[in-house]
């Protein structure tokens, strides 16, 4: 009775490349949530930036604005809107580049929220970001 088995090398370069699509689906997926929050506030859309924040990020904006967070992100300092030009996620976070700005996602039960976004580096100290949570 002959069996044929794949060599070792080919059954784990399958499935690296299976891990990997699921990485960049969820890659794509992150930056899509930043673009669209960046786009509301470019969009005077304030709730449906909201509703893609972090509750502590969006509890984070009412208290240091005291206002309501769809009138409150709308006065943040956010880049505007563009194309994703990095996107990478590390177990349950994601950093996503875009322009010369950084957003901070994390997955809740409902998907990918922002938690800091209008973040810029500043080299070994850590990122100055104009939304972050508590």
């Amino acid at each position: 009775m002959r069996v044929a088995v794949a060599p070792v090398g080919t059954v784990l370069a399958v499935l690296a490349l299976t891990g990997c699509g699921a990485v960049t689906d969820r890659a794509d997926a992150a930056g899509d949530v930043a673009v669209r929050m960046l786009s509301a506030v470019a969009e005077k859309d304030g709730a449906g930036a909201c509703a893609l924040l972090a509750p502590d990020s969006a509890a984070e904006i009412e208290q240091s604005a005291d206002q309501p967070c769809a009138e409150a992100i709308l006065e943040e300092d956010l880049p505007a809107p563009g194309t994703v030009s990095a996107s990478d996620v590390y177990g349950q976070w994601a950093q996503v580049r875009v322009g010369g700005d950084t957003v901070f996602l994390a997955v809740f039960p409902g998907g990918w929220r922002v938690v800091a976004a209008g973040c810029r580096s500043r080299g070994e100290r850590p990122y100055d970001c104009a939304i972050q949570g508590g």
